[in-house]
């Protein structure tokens, strides 16, 4: 009889043990906090399979799952992995190895997902992308312009130069060839007219379309054209004057230029004529990546030139070198050219809660990589949000500029969560970051893709890179 008994019982813990779903990991407990909404529950398991969230339950429903790694959560908070909405690689084939270290400086702070706006070195950042994508390369995913559209003679290096329309068509048909996830358009040397038509003719083909803003254009008409982002906080703080459209055909006939276009904004922006300018852009769906970061760099270059920065330790010696363009330049400044900086930055920033109440939807990006002087990979994104913060969003307000208006804007349906479907890349914090969002920096282990990267793992990849640039 005991015999049976036994028996039976081993039978019905085999079915047991059988009847448990399988998945790859799980982390427990720990506080999920919703970034819509900015709801914590806490005590939950999130369950992992492959490089999908299962699901997101408690501790003891959990159990129903067998997983062949398990971590600890420790009651920590669990958010979706950070995205940087606006870098750059770059500097030309010689600096490839350099530019591909960005990949583990970006999973080392969290952030799992970068958006390239605009490359010299696009052949190496197509092939990251897809190589990341498939699995054989460590990194975040990967959204990039390929090269950005410009006209003729224009300062940047390895862009599509166009002046007409065929050459316009010509040069979509190339991008729609590389697979580009969207369209970058500068405004150095394009012409306006032909600007607005590369708008509309990329909207046409069903193309996101981001762009620095040509200033004899109003931001009516681009918006109006169909462009999907602004790039930088200058572009859409011109639009806040009185009467936009006189100073666009002043700059457009020469009238007014190079600074004295800042101190005509200054001297006539205003707030009503700002906030109907923000709201039609709103309407139109078109969207703001601020890039705070680069700007007070620069314009508080006087009080710390960042020649210090441990950071360095981690930036190729050739990236530095493309630094000093920049640098050179904020260092001819006089005093009251750096008091004017100053408050040039300060004013343009402080339009960033204008653009919240218009209901404009705003992405957090850094503008970091090459050629931005000490605007680093990584750790950048914790600054610019500290930065949006400081000039008047909530820290939930910029979170979400990181977390779901970037997948929103790139129509990316599997992000913007720590739930049941979406992608396993998450955040584990031992703080709160809707009550100090430095605490996005206080981070003990990162999910992407599925994989699980602990302190330890993540400390190895800033020593990797560090180790790669003593050489």
């Amino acid at each position: 009889m005991k015999k049976s008994i036994f028996l039976f019982l081993s039978l019905l813990g085999g079915i047991t043990v059988s009847a448990q779903q399988q998945a790859d990991l799980i982390i427990s407990p720990v506080k999920v906090i919703d970034i819509k909404t900015g709801k914590i529950t806490p005590h939950q398991a999130i369950v992992v399979r492959h490089d999908t969230i299962l699901a997101v339950t408690t501790p003891a429903r959990a159990r129903q799952y067998h997983a062949a790694q398990t971590l600890d959560g420790g009651h920590q908070y669990a958010m979706p992995g950070l995205w940087d909405n606006h870098m750059h690689f770059g500097g030309g084939d010689t600096l490839a190895d350099e530019n591909k270290n960005f990949l583990p400086l970006y999973l080392a702070h969290g952030i799992t997902t970068i958006r390239d706006c605009a490359a010299d070195i696009s052949a190496q950042v197509l092939k990251w992308r897809d190589e990341v994508n498939k699995g054989t390369l460590q990194g975040p995913t990967i959204f990039t312009s390929g090269p950005k559209l410009e006209g003729y003679k224009s300062v940047w290096i390895g862009d599509i130069e166009i002046g007409t329309t065929a050459e316009l068509n010509h040069a979509l048909d190339s991008l729609q060839r590389m697979h580009v996830d969207f369209v970058k358009i500068t405004d150095n040397t394009i012409k306006p007219e032909l600007y607005l038509e590369a708008v509309k003719a990329a909207r046409q083909r069903g193309m996101i379309i981001s762009g620095h803003v040509p200033y004899a254009l109003t931001l009516q008409q681009v918006t109006d054209a169909g462009l999907s982002s602004v790039e930088h906080l200058s572009y859409v703080w011109k639009a806040g004057v009185k009467d936009e459209a006189a100073l666009s055909r002043s700059i457009a006939n020469g009238e007014i230029k190079g600074r004295d276009i800042n101190r005509y904004i200054l001297t006539h922006f205003d707030t009503a004529a700002a906030l109907k300018a923000y709201r039609h852009m709103a309407a139109k769906g078109t969207a703001v990546t601020p890039t705070l970061s680069l700007g007070q760099i620069l314009a508080y270059f006087d009080q710390d030139n960042h020649a210090q920065d441990p950071y360095l330790a981690y930036i190729g010696k050739g990236l530095q070198k493309t630094y000093e363009m920049r640098v050179k330049r904020v260092m001819k400044d006089d005093s009251a050219a750096i008091a004017y900086r100053k408050a040039l930055y300060e004013k343009e920033s402080a339009i960033l809660p204008l653009l919240q109440k218009a209901g404009v939807m705003i992405m957090a990006g850094t503008d970091a990589g090459y050629l931005n002087s000490f605007d680093y990979p990584g750790i950048g994104l914790h600054r610019e949000l500290a930065l949006m913060v400081h000039f008047g969003l909530t820290p939930l307000q910029a979170l979400q500029a990181s977390v779901i208006h970037s997948p929103e804007f790139l129509h990316q349906q599997g992000y913007g969560a720590v739930a049941a479907g979406k992608k396993a890349d998450i955040l584990l914090l031992s703080a709160n970051p809707l009550e100090d969002i430095h605490n996005t920096e206080k981070i003990n282990a990162v999910v992407t893709k599925g994989q699980l990267l602990d302190r330890t793992a993540l400390d190895q990849l800033l020593n990797q890179v560090k180790a790669a640039n003593a050489h």
